[in-house]
């Protein structure tokens, strides 16, 4: 019972930092461009070459499992393996594993600096200069995660399709044209506006769980070091469980 009540109180509160954000969010004086572009270049080009070295591998590993499939139920020379890899991709790897990477490297360090400055008192001094902290200290990091995540995710597809052409081009003899023709042909605008619809309520879901975090730290460094622990758990669990919401969705929609 007091696990249940825990669970729902910080639902609560992660609701209520959401609405409060979005509030905040369309106040024009809210739009500071230095925070954004700031914050939009951490979470960005900070992340831009680890999102590209395990998209690369993913994506080489599942053309590999494909091929092998395809070969195992005889059904050939397995060239339909572009097409089934590329949708993986822009469905379902792309999009969560892009948010993955995120939330443990961007979600931990918003955890960790917001939660310093809750412990240093650095956010009482922004609410004694009449400063709302999530005006300050939420916006910047929402907005730019909300515009850098789906970009990242994109990014995160063409590596991926590429690392798959790479096993096509180098195993399985499908020259450059025909293997990305193969790629486009099960693909359709929903397949990418799936996934980027699911990046940008992944992006929410970072945020969100990092900053409620940051602000309930206590306990000095120690506390920190929980707080950020539990910010990329909470955030792995919610986005998994919200991939598994959308798929399910997305499913019963294009029956």
């Amino acid at each position: 019972m007091k696990s249940l009540f825990g669970l729902l109180r910080y639902t609560g509160e992660l609701s209520l930092l959401l609405m409060e954000t979005l509030r905040w969010l369309f106040v024009p004086s809210t739009w500071r461009g230095r925070r954004i572009l700031l914050q939009f270049s951490s979470i960005g080009w900070g992340s831009v070459l680890v999102v590209a070295t395990i998209s690369l591998t993913i994506g080489i590993a599942i053309s590999f499992q494909i091929a092998y499939q395809l070969q195992r139920l005889g059904l050939g020379t397995p060239i339909y393996t572009a097409s089934f890899s590329a949708l993986m991709i822009f469905r379902e790897i792309g999009p969560v594993l892009t948010a993955l990477i995120v939330a443990g490297r961007v979600g931990a360090s918003i955890t960790a600096e917001v939660g310093m400055m809750n412990i240093t008192q650095q956010v009482d001094a922004l609410e004694t200069l009449a400063t709302p902290p999530v005006k300050y200290l939420v916006v910047p990091r929402f907005l730019a995660l909300i515009i850098g995540l789906p970009l990242l995710t994109l990014y995160a597809n063409v590596i991926g399709v590429i690392g798959g052409y790479i096993v096509g081009y180098t195993q399985l003899d499908m020259g450059s044209p025909f293997y990305f023709e193969m790629s486009a042909s099960l693909l359709s605008a929903t397949d990418l506006w799936t996934g980027l619809l699911k990046a940008f309520v992944f992006a929410i879901i970072i945020c969100i769980v990092s900053c409620q975090e940051g602000f309930n730290t206590k306990g000095g460094a120690e506390g920190v070091g929980k707080a950020t622990m539990r910010s990329v758990v909470v955030s792995f669990l919610l986005i998994i469980a919200a991939d598994a919401v959308f798929t399910t969705l997305f499913y019963f929609l294009e029956q």
